[in-house]
């Protein structure tokens, strides 16, 4: 069950001490009234009095006699004595509960009206307080969905009240992560560019002492072994820097077709894939979105190598182009040993690799997943990834849709 707002609380407070204080409110004001109106008919009963003239034309002055009540009903008739008290009273106590009816039936409606117009009020007063709130809500979630936000600051503006003091603080927190992680990225873009130059170099000394003609074969086999080695590195160094380069913010994006760049790739691992004894299906479909070329390209060349490096014998990869809505997606989907369902999200760690040690023989250098998913929050996309039955993987990537021509 979905918990209540805090602004739709706030209302709901606003609101509810507003009417417990007009029912309060009303019902003083009934009991004074009741007491008022009793107290003043008793007054009235009291002091009611005629006093007939006297006889014209008397010599002697009329006897003093009491004087009495008369009453005129509807019909003509003169009523005195009980029965003219018994209408006085008949007509002060229909008075009495009109005046009562009238002050609770018009009042509760009057207390509903203004207790509505009173909660919309505390509403629209919740939402104004609570806006810089959702400032700090949205910010925090926009960076937690892409590090590339990580610039991004609520810069809030008004007096220095407790809300400004937290998006400050708030500020202040993502400005350090920001510095940190675009120190920690220099340093591998850096660290990978210097260690390129060696490893090319020791690939060129290697590849000639091979070809001599006075190499042995014990040499050659020593330098297919460390050309072995130094393509790993190579491979590693560049995954790093493109790890490195995807969790950069994209300042230029142009119109791609996710469609295209599976064709590209498909047709380019096909040979690698005949090798390994993997078949590469290709799903038809248009997926248009917009980003870095060589990213996406990057994204789903990791995808499909990753389903023909870790598969089976006369097994199969299929990747699917589509558009689902207002998202492109890319669905890669691979035969392949089986995997725990809690081991696939430690997949996307990089070097991270499921039952076995990081060897140097091993397949790849670890980064293929890790670079999937950075590039796909780069471009404020997701990935998921579930085992399929039977062994493998099913991993979605989606982005957003463009109808941009292509």
């Amino acid at each position: 069950m979905r918990r209540l707002t805090l602004r739709g609380r706030l209302t709901l407070i606003y609101g509810g001490l507003f009417m417990l204080a007009g029912v309060l409110l009303l019902g003083v004001t009934y009991v004074l009234f009741s007491q008022n109106l009793t107290g003043g008919y008793r007054v009235l009963v009291q002091g009611t009095y005629l006093n007939p003239p006297s006889t014209p034309g008397a010599t002697t002055p009329a006897p003093k006699v009491p004087n009495q009540l008369f009453v005129l009903n509807k019909d003509g008739d003169t009523l005195t004595g009980a029965d003219a008290e018994r209408v006085i009273q008949e007509q002060r106590e229909q008075v009495r509960q009109a005046a009562i009816k009238s002050l609770l039936t018009q009042g509760s409606i009057a207390l509903l009206v203004v207790g509505g117009l009173a909660a919309g009020f505390g509403w629209l007063v919740a939402g104004r307080v609570l806006a810089p709130l959702h400032r700090v809500t949205d910010t925090a979630r926009r960076i937690a969905a892409s590090p590339a936000a990580l610039h991004e600051r609520i810069a809030l503006r008004g007096p220095e009240d407790e809300v400004k003091n937290l998006a400050d603080a708030f500020d202040t927190m993502v400005e350090r992560l920001d510095h940190s992680f675009d120190g920690q990225r220099r340093f591998v873009a850096n660290a990978s560019h210097e260690l390129r130059t060696p490893l090319t170099l020791g690939r060129a000394l290697v590849e000639v002492a091979m070809h001599r003609r006075t190499a042995s074969n014990d040499v050659k086999e020593l330098g297919e072994s460390l050309l072995t080695i130094n393509a790993r590195h190579e491979q590693l160094i560049d995954g790093l820097l493109i790890l490195a380069d995807s969790e950069k913010q994209l300042t230029t994006v142009y119109p791609v077709n996710l469609g295209d760049v599976v064709d590209h790739v498909a047709a380019q691992l096909s040979g690698e894939a005949a090798s390994a004894g993997v078949e590469v299906i290709r799903g038809p479909g248009e997926a248009p979105t917009q980003g870095d070329a060589l990213l996406l390209e990057r994204l789903v060349h990791n995808l499909v190598d990753n389903g023909i490096r870790h598969n089976v014998a006369k097994g199969w990869v299929r990747v699917v182009s589509k558009t689902v809505g207002d998202r492109a997606e890319v669905v890669v989907t691979n035969t392949g040993p089986d995997i725990p369902p809690y081991e696939v999200e430690s997949l996307f760690k990089p070097f991270y690799r499921l039952g076995a040690e990081r060897l140097v023989g091993g397949k790849g250098a670890g980064l293929g997943l890790s670079i999937v998913r950075s590039v796909a929050e780069a471009h404020n996309g997701t990935v998921t990834a579930t085992p399929r039955e039977g062994g493998g993987l099913h991993i979605t990537v989606s982005l957003p849709l463009t109808s941009s021509p292509l």
